[in-house]
């Protein structure tokens, strides 16, 4: 009898898909949307959000490489290809906006990424209801606070002569210092302040991603006599680093995009030297001095500083520890 030799030029290829089976399959979707038209209908509503505030604009990306002139239009102002980006580059402020705009970032991702963590793991500890949803409701609170709020209050308190700081640092002796007035302190203000505002809201999805693990392993590591901390190391860590990695990749990538309102509001001419960062320095050039084409220019540079660190941090933490997010 002879053996059944498959052909190598069909291995693991698929049939010819037929007109018929198409119509099968477009009426298959049909049946499914007429099935489920509500949660296609639910999802329009964010589906156009995306599409019209975030994909559309895209298109005019493209006054980075013109001349614009509100005269002309979008697409009838000169082309002038990169003469805008050159012209950031060989600004004398252009490394002096990249390296604040580092810094601050890099100082606030070091800052605020392992605190919503520790604070999840601590929340996740206690056994006491009221106590524990106290603490919660004491850290996410300020969450809702407007940014121009938190930084009325921290200009209040950290004011010279009448604010609460000063006061304390007087009555141990200390002369009084101009916090907000001295460049050295801008960046401690900024991290520090948007951590309390921030790290109770971010511990959310970690407390989500520690109610997801397995209560096995906890029954588990207390048969094998592990204390609390042991239970943390082995159970909890393991149990969130998919998601602390993915926060973490999602937090390299918008490393560039650091808030403009808080950075902002807080500037003043005496802290300028650290306070001027690519976001205040757009917003500066677009509106206040009406250069479009320019504004865009940096705008677009700043994006694609962000997606190259987004795909690089990605595929190296996919090397690393299996996630990412694509």
């Amino acid at each position: 009898m002879t053996p059944l030799v498959a052909d190598p030029a069909t291995v693991g290829s698929r049939p010819p898909r037929t007109p018929g089976a198409r119509a099968v399959n477009r009426s298959a979707i049909r049946r499914n949307v007429r099935r489920r038209w509500q949660l296609y209908l639910l999802i329009m509503v964010p589906l156009a959000y995306f599409v019209v505030f975030k994909y559309v604009p895209m298109a005019n990306a493209v006054i980075a490489f013109k001349d614009y002139s509100v005269v002309r239009g979008i697409w009838g102002s000169e082309w002038v290809g990169l003469e805008h980006f050159q012209a950031f580059f060989d600004n004398p402020v252009f490394w002096n906006l990249v390296r604040n705009t580092f810094l601050l970032s890099g100082y606030f991702l070091i800052a605020s990424f392992p605190i919503p963590i520790i604070l999840a793991l601590a929340l996740n500890e206690i056994r006491q209801g009221v106590f524990r949803r106290t603490v919660q409701m004491a850290t996410y609170a300020p969450y809702f606070i407007s940014t121009v709020v938190v930084i009325s209050m921290t200009i209040l308190i950290l004011s010279p002569r009448i604010g609460l700081v000063d006061n304390v640092i007087g009555f141990f002796g200390v002369s009084s210092i101009d916090f907000l007035g001295d460049a050295d302190y801008f960046r401690h203000i900024y991290v520090w302040t948007d951590i309390w505002q921030t790290a109770g809201y971010s511990a959310v999805i970690y407390m989500a991603a520690l109610a997801g693990i397995d209560q096995s392993l906890y029954e588990a590591a207390k048969v094998d006599g592990a204390s609390r901390l042991q239970k943390i190391i082995h159970v909890d860590l393991p149990g969130i680093m998919p998601t602390v990695v993915i926060v973490l990749i999602l937090g390299v990538g918008n490393i560039m995009a650091i808030g403009f309102e808080k950075a902002f509001l807080l500037q003043n001419p005496l802290n300028l030297a650290q306070s001027e960062i690519i976001a205040t320095y757009v917003y500066k050039t677009g509106l206040l001095n009406a250069d479009f084409s320019l504004a865009t220019a940096v705008g677009l540079f700043n994006s694609v500083i962000n997606l190259l660190l987004l795909v690089a941090v990605n595929a190296v933490a996919k090397r690393v520890t299996g996630s990412s997010l694509w």
